[in-house]
């Protein structure tokens, strides 16, 4: 069978970019004998052209001159791998308007300027493909635009950063605290550095934002998006929540009503001890998502590192090279900002079941007390944990379960709470999130 070779032009030679060079070279063969599409590394830019990388290019075509690559009319696909949303966006741009198709793991440029990004390439008649923008090796990108496209998705519940996922377990299974979870994700090459974007949930709504306007058809923006991190997380809450039969991950949340509103979240969630993603451990990353015709789906692997993305990146190119992406990208319609925006629901009336932590003094009538501030901010009490034993100055843990209720009213009773002279510390407050099973 005759081969058409196609040419790719490699910005930004890191983690990831090593590996899509890795499986470019090593194997074009394979990828050419499945597709009749034989890839070719034709060039490859980054600032730094010396240190030593764990592939090996070909002579000639490593440059710090990223001019070679827009220059040269024979490479039709330009990858971008820098990261950021600065010299990322201008470099996507200069791509586009040289008249490459693009392929991006950028879930943080995306985020913020993907409409933007969006209209420059149907302007210049190309396209962008963002497959490893979200969840690494997992394919939930193709999966939502063309598996699922014949449903109404009206919910999607996703465990999409392996740090804050590794930290987590390790927290769970190992009883570390947070800071140890952490430090030993850092020395695994789980976390960055510098771990904020993580923790903190930052890289989660980004994620969660590309996904959602692609289930929904909307045009999000990151300030539709209640974020809330794992940083204060501590593990005795891990422990007393699993005493009360769940577990606890980062969610990323969204959903779709009836009347088209939306919610759109990222925080910590206790989840039922049964349900499939309190199963997911580790590194790893798993999205369920719930059609109107196909019922609940649910897509599971490693969703970071440098083999799992650079697959992503390399499907992106072999869909881009047999003309997939092309006709896909212009039919993706996403309704305009302004018209959205009436359809984001405020944080503040999402409803929610919620586990709220007490240090209390060990004195008669606390109970009263802040049940009676609970009642009068119209919440209802479901269960509660308490041990025998003290803390420190004669303290005791209290932990209690609400019904479902409004963000807005917690909000207030914690404040409350946090005045009594009987509870000695700032009260600690996680949501409980039930996710349906899609069972026969």
């Amino acid at each position: 069978m005759d081969c058409k070779t196609v040419k790719i032009g490699l910005v930004g030679l890191g983690t990831v970019g090593s590996g899509v060079a890795k499986i470019i070279l090593q194997q074009a063969n394979s990828i050419a004998a499945k597709t009749g599409i034989k890839l070719e590394l034709a060039c490859v830019v980054d600032t730094d052209t010396k240190s030593a990388r764990p592939v090996e290019l070909p002579n000639g075509i490593l440059t710090d001159n990223i001019n070679r690559l827009l220059n040269d009319k024979n490479i039709s696909i330009g990858v971008e791998l820098v990261g950021g949303t600065t010299i990322a966006k201008q470099i996507q741009l200069k791509m586009l308007q040289a008249g490459k198709d693009v392929v991006t793991a950028n879930k943080a440029l995306l985020a913020e300027y993907g409409s933007e990004l969006y209209a420059a390439a149907k302007q210049n008649n190309r396209c962008i493909a963002f497959e490893a923008s979200c969840a690494g090796g997992i394919p939930i990108v193709s999966a939502i635009r063309t598996g699922l496209a014949a449903n109404n998705i009206t919910a999607m519940y996703g465990i999409i950063n392996g740090t804050c996922n590794y930290i987590l377990s390790n927290m769970t299974s190992k009883n570390e605290d947070f800071a140890a979870a952490l430090d030993k994700a850092q020395k695994l090459g789980f976390a960055e550095a510098d771990p904020t974007l993580d923790i903190n949930g930052g890289d989660s709504a980004h994620k969660l934002a590309i996904l959602a306007s692609i289930a929904f058809g909307y045009e999000i923006a990151l300030e539709d998006i209640f974020v809330e991190g794992i940083e204060n997380i501590a593990k005795e809450d891990i422990i007393y929540g699993g005493e009360m039969g769940y577990i606890l991950k980062l969610l990323a949340i969204a959903q779709k009503e009836k009347d088209n509103k939306i919610s759109l979240r990222v925080h910590p969630s206790f989840i039922a001890k049964d349900n499939s993603l309190a199963q997911v451990s580790g590194s790893f990353n798993a999205v369920s998502i719930f059609g109107n015709a196909v019922g609940q789906v649910t897509y599971y692997g490693r969703g970071a590192g440098m083999m799992p993305t650079a697959s992503a990146v390399v499907a992106d190119i072999i869909d881009i090279a047999i003309g997939n992406s092309a006709g896909t990208f212009s039919h993706l319609n996403l309704k305009p900002r302004a018209e959205v925006k009436p359809f984001i629901e405020e944080s503040g009336n999402l409803v929610s079941r919620f586990y709220i932590r007490l240090m209390v003094k060990d004195q008669p009538g606390v109970f009263a007390q802040f049940s009676k501030i609970l009642a009068q901010d119209e919440i209802s009490i479901s269960g509660a944990l308490q041990h025998e034993g003290h803390g420190p100055n004669n303290t005791i843990p209290v932990v209690i379960t609400t019904h479902p209720t409004e963000q807005s009213k917690v909000t207030a009773a914690l404040e409350d709470l946090d005045k009594l002279d009987a509870i000695c510390t700032k009260p600690v407050c996680i949501r409980i999130v039930d996710i349906p099973e899609d069972a026969d």
